[in-house]
């Protein structure tokens, strides 16, 4: 496709977005008032008005969004934004791709995502009290139009430039990258998915009214937001491995981390809100999470455009803008908490359960999953808190999430097995440490025979493997008891009646297990080696020998760059690979493009340098046990989430009528 320049008819497109997000933006702001206004009146008109509210904003959000992904496609330089992020030469999908690839174009995609997921409780809310759905349209409304305002008045992404430029500069090299069609959208839905969660207990809280139903409504959404937000993460991590050139997956950056805490704690909540809707129990805890999560979501999304830190994730934008964000976390998430103390007095506890209980259980498993918060917080706000407090610039790296994030995640992984095991409301040790008996000599097997073919050195790399092993098959002792009944025996029309909910958590728990496998073997035996090569060298790393066979300059559609070529041998395999330095003349920029010999055991990575003034080339090898478990491991813990979505329980109503006639703030104790 042909891009449209400057000199020819100048389309409306850029008005027509305008236009629809001031539409937009006005109908949020009748959404977030008229169904809550007929919510308290009990006027069933203006309550129905809050599914077509929202239905037409998403209508218009996306009239807006392809309005401005159509002004990227076809080259429209006197938008602003697209001539700031784009290039007459870049391919068509990077074109598009940068409709998002910036800070207003990706705050459009979020408010579009938000949109989304507000229509769609529209759409498919015919079973939630009406009341409720009313309210929880309504805070959803507050959302978009904060964030719709945000938008308009401080980043609008249509602002014209007159006169306009014949070209545009170009889209940061990094981003040119298949990994940002599919990164930035999956984790926006992850991050704006936990607004459901947040209205429903927002709505909750100004209601009076917290049930197990209440919870079965709300759990689809957080498991849809917790799944994305999965492979968002997975993916985002295996973009840097591959693009970067720095030979790993995990840096522990500040955006990085903005990622992971409403990642663990969205992992609490899910778990919280089963707990509230098998058994009633959890009440404030859920409603709690359920407000927390979202908020850590928006810190995410303020920490990539405040300006406060340094990040290859952050956009560069005025920190004016970061101000108006942080007012709307401390405005929503201020009187999110302000109703929850209010509501607090009044909530009941829910069912009781006893001390060794399914319950209690995954209880446990959440305060452990806080504890990895506060841990990610404080490493990630503690160089900011510094530097405002008394300038100090400091940093805080690996070493420390090292001595601090691994002693809470070991205690955790070892916890994950026993919960789904146990009983709800009450159990016993006894039966308990018989079901775990396999999983436990498994894993105690695979700890000793690590420590023997690795060495007595290896022995955290042997725990690491013994949790793995305890993760994976536990997971499966989940489901063999389950197919056993309450007998000793297989039972078969047990198998055919398993919800996709228990295939789904069986599927995620061993994702857990095989990308734990993959984190201890990267950190216990990564390899690597920086030096000087000539044509013809040969280098052995692990278990690989690399030969450099020729360097060559090329000319890409937008670059030119220096390539060269490797011949990767393991065994009788022999791989030839190309490792890049591309040029990118449009914006002054130079990328690495690794060349990876991807396996089963592990990876050879190879990524070149600058030239040597000996007429060498600086290349960097690695060697990366199983690296590929960890993505693997994750997307697999996705695909469980996808599972247990299917599971046609989400798909019924949620509740009988005697159970929505429960007082407020009370839940059924079964």
């Amino acid at each position: 496709m042909t891009p449209k320049f400057p000199g020819e008819r100048r389309a409306l497109t850029a008005e027509i977005g305008q236009f629809a997000l001031i539409l937009a933006m006005l109908l949020a702001v009748a959404q977030s008032t008229l169904p809550m206004w007929g919510a308290s009146r009990g006027d069933t008109a203006l309550m129905s008005f809050g599914r077509t509210a929202a239905q037409l904003q998403g209508l218009l959000v996306g009239i807006a969004f392809a309005a401005l992904a159509r002004c990227f496609v076809m080259g429209d330089f006197s938008v602003s934004l697209v001539a700031q992020h784009s290039n007459v030469t870049q391919p068509v999908i990077y074109r598009f791709a940068a409709t998002w690839g910036n800070h207003e174009g990706s705050m459009l995609l979020w408010v579009l995502i938000l949109a989304i997921f507000g229509a769609g409780l529209a759409r498919f809310g015919d079973g939630i009290r009406e009341g409720l759905l009313a309210r929880t349209l309504a805070v959803q409304g507050m959302i978009g139009a904060a964030f719709l305002a945000f938008l308009i008045f401080t980043s609008n992404p249509f602002a014209r430039l007159d006169p306009a430029p014949f070209d545009g500069m170009e889209l940061n090299p990094l981003l040119q990258d298949p990994g940002l069609v599919l990164h930035p959208p999956l984790l926006y839905l992850g991050y704006v998915g936990f607004s459901v969660a947040f209205s429903f207990a927002a709505a909750a809280l100004i209601e009076g009214r917290v049930d197990a139903a209440w919870a079965r409504w709300v759990r689809p959404w957080i498991l849809a937001a917790w799944t994305c937000l999965t492979a968002g993460i997975a993916l985002g991590s295996l973009w840097a491995y591959y693009e970067l050139g720095w030979g790993g997956w995990w840096f522990w950056d500040p955006v990085e981390n903005a990622s992971l805490m409403p990642w663990l704690m969205g992992t609490a909540l899910l778990h919280s809100a089963l707990v509230l809707e098998r058994r009633g129990a959890l009440v404030s805890w859920t409603i709690l999470l359920s407000v927390l999560t979202f908020s850590l979501s928006l810190i995410g999304t303020f920490l990539v455009r405040s300006g406060i830190l340094t990040s290859v994730h952050s956009f560069a934008v005025d920190p004016t803008r970061g101000v108006f964000i942080l007012a709307l976390i401390i405005g929503s998430t201020g009187t999110a908490l302000a109703l929850f103390a209010w509501r607090a007095p009044s909530m009941r506890s829910g069912a009781l359960f006893g001390g060794i209980s399914r319950e209690a259980g995954l209880t446990l498993n959440n305060l452990f999953l806080m504890a990895a918060t506060a841990v990610v917080f404080l490493g990630t706000f503690y160089p900011v808190i510094m530097e405002a407090v008394n300038g100090d610039k400091i940093s805080v790296g690996p070493p420390y999430y090292k001595i601090t994030f691994g002693p809470v995640m070991v205690p955790l992984l070892l916890l994950v097995t026993f919960g789904p095991l146990l009983q709800w409301k009450r159990d016993s040790l006894k039966p308990l440490f018989a079901k775990v008996r396999w999983p436990a000599l498994i894993a105690l097997g695979t700890g000793i025979g690590a420590v023997i073919a690795l060495g007595f050195k290896s022995v955290a790399a042997g725990l690491g493997f013994a949790l793995a092993a305890w993760l994976i098959f536990g997971a499966l002792a989940m489901l063999a008891r389950r197919w056993r009944g309450a007998g000793e025996s297989f039972n078969s029309r047990l198998v055919r009646t398993t919800p996709m909910s228990v295939y789904g958590m069986v599927i995620a728990h061993a994702g857990l297990g095989v990308m734990c496998a993959g984190v201890t073997a990267m950190s216990s035996f990564e390899t690597s080696k920086v030096l000087v090569m000539r044509t013809g060298d040969v280098v052995a790393i692990g278990p690989a020998q690399v030969t450099l066979n020729n360097v060559r300059d090329v000319a890409g559609v937008n670059y030119t760059a220096t390539a060269a070529s490797f011949s990767v041998r393991q065994g009788d395999s022999i791989r030839d690979l190309v490792s890049e330095r591309r040029f990118f003349p449009n914006s002054r920029n130079q990328t690495t493009e690794a060349a990876i010999a991807a396996g089963f055991t592990g990876n050879t990575y190879v990524a070149i340098g600058e030239p040597d003034p000996s007429g060498g080339l600086t290349v960097r090898l690695y060697r990366h046990p199983l690296v590929g478990w960890i993505w693997g491991g994750a997307l697999l813990m996705a695909l469980g989430g996808v599972a247990s979505l299917s599971d046609r329980r989400f798909r019924l109503g949620a509740a009988t009528p005697a159970r929505q006639m429960l007082p407020p703030m009370m839940v059924p104790a079964e």
